[in-house]
């Protein structure tokens, strides 16, 4: 069965890039388009990673990780931030909110399809 993954990002044009890569590799994806639209899209399923941008409107990706952890359904559900945001001040945030990988854009897929590979246990 394939394994699940969450991409939240407000560039539709990201959401793609990374849904293809993603899907070509096997992964069923869920798409959201900002931290609100995700968190009505995670209604109990089994989500095996979630990629999230930062910087988005309506709920930014450090306060839906937030939401995300603080979730007893979710809080182990390994965290991907996909951003431009490449400051030691941002990461550091992220990583205290729970991100487990920091990706910066532009990216290569092979790179975050390795980055993947490494949370998304077979």
């Amino acid at each position: 069965m394939a394994k699940t993954i969450l991409v939240v990002d407000d560039s539709m044009s990201i959401r793609q890039v990374v849904s293809i890569a993603l899907k070509g590799a096997g992964y069923d994806v869920i798409e959201a388009c900002d931290g609100k639209d995700a968190l009505a899209k995670m209604t109990g399923q089994k989500i095996h990673l979630i990629i999230s941008d930062v910087n988005m409107p309506n709920m930014d990706g450090i306060t839906f990780l937030k939401q995300v952890k603080a979730s007893p359904k979710y809080k182990f559900t390994p965290v991907i931030m996909l951003t431009t945001e490449a400051g030691r001040d941002k990461m550091a945030e992220g990583k205290a909110a729970g991100a487990k990988a920091w990706v910066v854009k532009p990216f290569q897929p092979p790179q975050m399809l390795d980055a993947v590979a490494k949370l998304v246990l077979p």
